[in-house]
């Protein structure tokens, strides 16, 4: 299916338990240099801004985290006229403080995972500024629309390979080394935004508690979703106030973090 040029400008990354978020969209199928993206992108109209949206793991859940198309998702956003994404996700608590149905906005990732493609750019010299990885105005707006749930400002995430929850060894170890929340599908998605020179904005719901926080309880696939399901109204409802209240130009360092490097690819 054609497209126009700017079909959206932001961006949406949807994670479990988010599916679906805009109504009366229209549906574009997109076609990248790294397959198709993880499913067809919604687009519409929100508060005056167009959006795109796009569930990370497939309207039917068929990717693991370790099988998500990234590298065609984030290139495929951007292949429509995205350049701000936020991209909300289900995380586990590495802090007693961060219980279930907890918001958190990262400020700081740590990457766990392994085997994963996390870079367009396979030959040159091209090296990302990745020292802040998150849109310091994308996260200003975000923690605006979610101070009504009490949002958290700031955390560290750390990304695991998945598709098994951490060990209890595992889950002390990433809050020894500073991890507030744990995650599969934060890296590369963040890294792989940064090096297409988009704005890219988490808003984690913590779940549950991890392993090495909860004691002899340990973490289940049914409770995440459960507790993602129970708080998917007010996930929506900070995403769509969020969307609207993005900046319409964009001075943050992430829109011209490429200035100066010559690429080996064309972008789109």
């Amino acid at each position: 299916m054609n497209h126009p040029p700017s079909a959206a400008d932001i961006g949406v990354i949807g994670g479990s338990g988010l599916y679906a978020l805009l109504e009366g969209a229209t549906e574009i199928e997109v076609s990248t240099p790294y397959g198709p993206p993880s499913d067809p992108i919604t687009v519409a109209e929100v508060g005056g801004r167009r959006v795109a949206f796009l569930p990370r793991h497939g309207r039917d859940h068929r990717f693991p985290p370790h099988k998500i198309p990234y590298r065609a998702n984030l290139w495929a956003l951007r292949s429509i006229g995205v350049r701000q994404i936020v991209a909300p996700c289900a995380v586990g608590g590495l802090r007693p403080e961060l219980g279930p149905g907890t918001f958190v906005v990262p400020d700081q990732l740590i990457d766990r995972t392994s085997g994963r493609a996390q870079t367009y750019y396979d030959s040159g010299a091209v090296h990302v500024s990745f020292a802040d990885p998150y849109c310091p105005d994308g996260r200003r707006t975000v923690l605006a629309a979610a101070e009504q749930v009490g949002a958290v400002d700031g955390g560290t995430m750390v990304v695991v390979e998945g598709p098994r929850f951490s060990t209890r060894a595992e889950s002390r170890w990433f809050t020894a080394i500073g991890g507030s929340i744990v995650n599969m599908t934060g890296h590369p998605e963040a890294a792989l935004a940064r090096e297409l020179a988009l704005c890219y904005t988490a808003i984690a719901l913590v779940t549950d508690l991890d392993a090495g926080v909860e004691g002899d309880h340990g973490v289940t696939q049914e409770e995440v979703f459960r507790v993602f399901g129970e708080n998917t109204a007010r996930l929506r409802g900070i995403l769509l106030d969020a969307v609207a209240a993005l900046p319409a130009t964009r001075s943050c360092p992430c829109a011209g973090v490429l200035d100066g490097i010559k690429l080996p690819i064309t972008l789109p």
